[in-house]
């Protein structure tokens, strides 16, 4: 696991990318706000977190644990899951709008695209 980055992964740059080409300026990472987003879009007042499928634990087929050591992972990502809620309900509350880009969601570019573009816009 220590090779697992929590910043700067392809994921978060591919999403980077996109909201770059649509000509959104963002910022990155920002510790003043709850979680520390990945992207920011201060002027509109919204953020992007980009969640690894398998630790934030989607319901997709790349977010399923594991068959060995179930207890040290269940509780792991119910940790995160929880965290992430948490985070993001604490970001709504003091006005910011919270979109989450899934990893799996990487593989339809086009809509990804589309749906960040009225995210943005929105």
């Amino acid at each position: 696991m220590g090779a697992v980055h929590t910043r700067d992964t392809g994921a978060e740059k591919a999403v980077r990318s996109i909201v770059h080409r649509l000509g959104f300026r963002y910022s990155l990472t920002r510790d003043d706000l709850p979680g520390s987003p990945d992207l920011v879009l201060v002027s509109r007042h919204k953020v992007i977190f980009v969640h690894g499928c398998f630790w934030h634990g989607h319901s997709c087929r790349y977010g399923r644990l594991p068959k060995s050591r179930l207890d040290y992972w269940k509780p792991k990502i119910a940790v995160n899951k929880a965290r992430d809620r948490k985070q993001a309900n604490g970001l709504r509350k003091a006005g910011w709008s919270v979109m989450i880009v899934w990893q799996c969601q990487l593989k339809k570019k086009d809509a990804l695209e589309a749906r960040i573009e009225d995210f943005a816009n929105g």
